[in-house]
């Protein structure tokens, strides 16, 4: 299945538009393309319909939020569920100001969201209604371990059926469920935490991945989650003397542009529960 998610977003190309944040956006456009997706980025209120209407899917991202830009995310989210097409909320930092949390939670009421694509204390923010993240971080209280990881699985679970979407929760370990299936990803490196916006990278690679796969939009999201995981572990390995964070980056993309079906299905590692 993996292999044929991979497969569809090559050949297909999907157009996805992009409300993120100033911090990573550069990167966002780049993991797109290097994925086999294809860019747009726009968050004035007088284009975004428009532009979401051209598009096979959506990316709202709350990084660097903004009074101007919450209207233009409310106008395209509508515009996204008119069309039917998939629209993933990545809510950066909710739970670290009144802001972001107030208004992840006003999008959740306006829009329908295919995915929520998060750490572990943004999604509880976003059950709870309130909560506390480390800056953009997941507070260490949350983190998903072996330990509790049925725990956290039937959280995310219960989540995913009271919002109608699939919940994506990363970290150490990986969550990805519908509220019945859930992936256990273990992809990935801890070094990746060095890099600035990966997380904002895998919710535009989400968003491609579930246009490019709207019949199986579960396995398509656990799928972008193993392929940035696995571009972790791929650009990790290929690091030389010298090379520091930067570099890391970079490798990370080289390897999202790189991994083909058969690469990601055997690179993959999880489990269904």
């Amino acid at each position: 299945m993996f292999e044929t998610c991979v497969e569809n977003v090559r050949n297909t190309v999907p157009l996805v538009h992009n409300i993120t944040n100033y911090v990573t956006v550069n990167d966002v456009a780049n993991v797109l393309l290097a994925c086999g997706g294809s860019p747009i980025m726009s968050d004035d209120r007088e284009e975004v319909e428009e532009i979401t209407s051209l598009c096979s899917g959506l990316n709202i991202n709350i990084g660097t939020l903004n009074h101007r830009t919450i209207p233009s995310m409310i106008l395209a989210g509508k515009r996204a569920n008119q069309l039917g097409h998939p629209v993933v909320l990545d809510p950066v930092g909710a739970g670290a100001s009144r802001l972001r949390t107030e208004t992840a939670l006003s999008l959740m009421g306006e829009i329908r969201f295919t995915a929520v694509r998060g750490n572990i204390s943004e999604i509880k923010t976003l059950a709870m209604g309130s909560g506390s993240t480390k800056g953009v971080d997941a507070d260490v209280a949350d983190a998903v371990t072996e330990e509790n990881l049925d725990r956290a699985a039937a959280f995310l679970r219960e989540f995913a059926k009271n919002t109608g979407c699939i919940a994506a929760a990363t970290g150490a370990i990986d969550l990805v469920t519908d509220g019945a299936a859930c992936y256990v990803i273990r992809n990935g490196r801890p070094e990746m935490g060095q890099v600035t916006g990966t997380g904002c990278q895998l919710s535009a690679v989400t968003a491609a991945y579930i246009a490019a796969n709207p019949d199986n939009a579960l396995e398509a999201a656990a799928a972008a989650v193993c392929l940035m995981g696995l571009a972790g572990e791929i650009a990790f390995n290929r690091m030389q003397e010298g090379d520091g964070n930067a570099s890391y980056r970079n490798r990370i993309i080289d390897a999202i542009c790189h991994i083909d079906g058969k690469t990601l299905a055997e690179g993959a590692k999880y489990e269904v529960r």
